[in-house]
């Protein structure tokens, strides 16, 4: 059975831009669920989100997996959450692209100082961020954990995996459908904190009403087929109920990760103008939550 142990942190969102300047107020619903799973005896994923149905700022949601072969995994994913969000909430009027690759390149110092600090060897994690303002989301990414869009039945990947057989895929030397059993899925060739620098791949997409976002670790997506996480979505109404369900089908799988997710359901855009948002800062409650067994 697995237990958990929720971690708090509270912080103001970062708007972004001036709210006037906005033409969407998104409505929505999330959740986030992990397990340490059957295999691993602790826990080196932590999330993130927000659980406001309805904010005038951005919102964030991310998913980080402390590589398992190095050190103190469960401290570097969750400093690497933290220290990406307080970057995010300190960076008012930035551009939202410039201030999520600040925020990887804060989340990567401070974890790999901190393996200086404790003498503990390298200690990584991989780091797939979603902050959404308005109609747009934003995806910050490095590593092997994943974003899926899942619009109209369907479900399309937004996240290139940095490992050597995601590189193979793309390189057409490998069939996508070689991933999820190939003997080295699991080989990152970026990770944060591993190095004094990395490169995210930060990329935009416009949002409809009625999308969902499913990030996730790769105790989740590599016993899972992308077809699986529409079909969840497609079966099971509310944020909590598609979390639970795509765990529960990673163990009925036989994960032998750490299985983590964090689901955003758009529901309504609303205009700003209707809305009468106002032009002042908000505050926004964030919360980490770092599952331990």
């Amino acid at each position: 059975m697995n237990t958990s142990k929720v971690i708090t942190w509270t912080g103001t969102v970062w708007n972004g831009r001036p709210s006037i300047l906005r033409k969407y107020i998104p409505e929505f619903e999330s959740s986030g669920l992990s397990i340490v799973g059957p295999v691993r005896e602790d826990n080196q994923d932590s999330i993130y989100w927000s659980n406001d149905e309805q904010i005038h700022n951005g919102s964030l949601f991310a998913v980080a997996d402390g590589m398992g072969g190095y050190a103190h995994g469960g401290m570097a994913s969750s400093l690497a959450l933290e220290s990406f969000s307080k970057i995010l909430a300190s960076q008012n009027g930035s551009a939202i692209p410039k201030t999520l690759q600040r925020g990887v390149e804060s989340a990567n110092i401070k974890v790999y100082q901190k393996a200086q600090q404790l003498g503990a060897g390298r200690m990584g994690t991989t780091l797939t961020a979603a902050y959404v303002f308005g109609n747009m989301l934003y995806l910050a990414h490095v590593g092997d954990s994943r974003a899926y869009l899942i619009r109209d039945g369907h479900a399309t990947c937004l996240t290139a995996d940095h490992t050597t057989v995601g590189d193979m895929v793309r390189a057409k030397i490998l069939s996508p459908d070689k991933i999820r059993t190939h003997a080295q899925r699991s080989v990152l060739n970026k990770a944060i904190g591993i190095g004094l620098f990395v490169q995210p791949d930060i990329t935009q997409h416009k949002l409809q009403e009625d999308d969902r976002l499913v990030l996730c670790s790769d105790g989740v997506w590599s016993v899972i087929e992308d077809a699986d996480f529409a079909r969840v979505a497609a079966k099971h109404t509310s944020v909590d109920s598609i979390s639970q369900n795509l765990i529960d089908l990673a163990l009925q799988h036989e994960t032998d990760d750490n299985a983590s997710v964090v689901v955003f359901h758009l529901k309504k855009l609303v205009e700003a103008s209707a809305a009468h948002e106002s032009p002042q800062e908000n505050s926004w409650l964030q919360s980490l939550r770092k599952f331990l067994p």
